[in-house]
């Protein structure tokens, strides 16, 4: 089996990591507007700034999340994988159910060392 085609059932679990990663991933996101809503209702930004940033990070966040995630098939799961764990998206122990060739495919293009 070459190293990056996953089986059916390593599929599933991929698709469990990535989901849990886009969970991840959206609370980041939210906890970044989070953080201007604070300083706006602190008095510390004004309305229109505070309109226009939580806007922007919105709009390039989203544009982050949509090219890791949006239509990618079965044959990108390690790929996408091995981005969220070589971000801290995902941690060691979410890819500990692949076996050790996959694994090592993972950290490889995930640039993490073991």
């Amino acid at each position: 089996m070459n190293i990056f085609e996953l089986t059916k059932s390593q599929k599933k679990i991929a698709r469990q990591i990535i989901n849990k990663g886009l969970e991840k991933e959206f609370q980041t996101g939210l906890q970044m507007i989070r953080n201007t809503l604070d300083e706006w209702n602190d008095n510390k930004i004004p309305n229109g700034d505070a309109w226009r940033r939580i806007y922007k990070e919105l709009t390039d966040y989203d544009k982050q999340i949509s090219r890791r995630y949006d239509n990618k098939t079965g044959s990108e799961y390690i790929y996408i994988i091995a981005a969220q764990l070589g971000d801290g998206v995902i941690g060691m122990q979410d890819i500990e159910a692949f076996d050790e060739e996959i694994k090592g495919a993972i950290l490889f293009l995930g640039g993490v060392e073991r």
